[in-house]
């Protein structure tokens, strides 16, 4: 008979397929957890970012597992989590597209705002206690009041994704101080990786970057070059998620680096790295700008600093050079035939 005192934590991540998903899967499997993820029937597998994570022979059995569940769907949630009776459930299923939000924005609301309320609601009516974590969004902050946000800050969201998640951030403090739930807020500002979904804008520009060199393209199509963004490293991030559970109470977090750049300087860093000017490939198209824009956002990490003792440790121009590196081997092409070294730094 298993000790309950020796066997391992066991967690439940909703979109455990996505950038966030596969990154907190590896850390928390690396910590000893025992991790279940909920992913939705499709016609085809989506699984592509965590399927090594079966095949990693240093891993042994592997204490990964996934299951069918939408966060659109009551009945499948409270299923699951009767079934495995997880202590740690990391909410980061949404629809997270802003641009798709315009498009469908009653979708978006479903799975991004009532998805989290469907999963609060089970976590209530439950007979054993679990931590919960809502993964929040600088896009809540929307048309800045103040710069650089922090947890204080009056959010303005300015897309149907933004109000989403709004909502499911005040129902998330609801729930914890009308229930007792040990529920916390994790205001994530960008993070990146080459993981990150190719549509989404720094993707989009190292792959388009990839698809130049390899002749596949000529030009990159892009939007709104003004918008500043402040672009962190994502498995740095799903380290604060997972430390804001381990604390002795419950609270908000903004995760940021506190630096902001345009979405010009990324282009630029990013075709900088390739020796090219980035004017010579890039075309403004009109379709991709948003209905509302989002001018800047700027995170004030200071509280995760003190409370979390977490901090960001890749700078910008290393996050560039990482992400290009990954689209070119995935393009087919040696990064030491077509980058600068890396001692050689972003312009130079």
């Amino acid at each position: 008979m298993t000790d309950p005192l020796s066997a391992p934590k066991k967690a439940l991540i909703t979109g455990i397929t996505g950038q966030d998903g596969s990154y907190l899967a590896e850390l928390l499997l690396d910590k000893g957890y025992e991790v279940h993820g909920v992913i939705r029937r499709s016609s085809s597998f989506s699984t592509g970012r965590i399927d090594h994570l079966y095949r990693d022979p240093h891993l042994g059995e592997t204490h990964l597992h996934l299951h069918y569940g939408d966060l659109s769907d009551s009945s499948s949630l409270i299923h699951t989590l009767n079934r495995l009776r997880p202590d740690e459930v990391y909410n980061l299923g949404a629809q997270s597209h802003v641009k798709v939000s315009f498009d469908m924005p009653e979708y978006t609301a479903d799975a991004t705002a009532m998805g989290p309320l469907r999963l609060l609601e089970a976590i209530r009516c439950a007979d054993w206690p679990m931590r919960f974590y809502q993964a929040g969004s600088s896009e809540m902050f929307g048309k800045v009041v103040e710069t650089p946000q922090r947890e204080t800050t009056p959010f303005y969201p300015r897309s149907p994704y933004g109000v989403s998640k709004v909502f499911a951030h005040w129902m998330t403090i609801q729930y914890r101080e009308a229930h007792g739930i040990f529920a916390v807020n994790g205001i994530l500002f960008n993070h990146e990786s080459p993981r990150r979904g190719p549509t989404f804008v720094t993707r989009k520009v190292t792959r388009g970057l990839a698809a130049i060199l390899a002749g596949r393209e000529k030009k990159l199509y892009m939007g709104n070059l003004d918008a500043r963004r402040d672009w962190g490293y994502a498995p740095e991030y799903v380290e604060a998620m997972w430390r804001m559970l381990q604390q002795p109470e419950p609270d908000d977090y903004v995760v940021a680096t506190g630096q902001m750049h345009t979405v010009r300087e990324f282009v630029e860093a990013v075709f900088s790295l390739a020796g090219l000017d980035w004017a010579e490939h890039v075309v403004i198209d009109p379709a991709y700008f948003r209905p509302t824009e989002v001018d800047e956002l700027c995170g004030d990490p200071s509280k995760a600093a003190a409370k979390l003792d977490w901090r960001p440790r890749t700078s910008f121009s290393e996050l560039v050079r990482i992400m290009v590196e990954a689209d070119l081997r995935d393009a087919g092409l040696d990064p030491r035939q077509h980058l600068k070294p890396a001692d050689a730094g972003i312009g130079a």
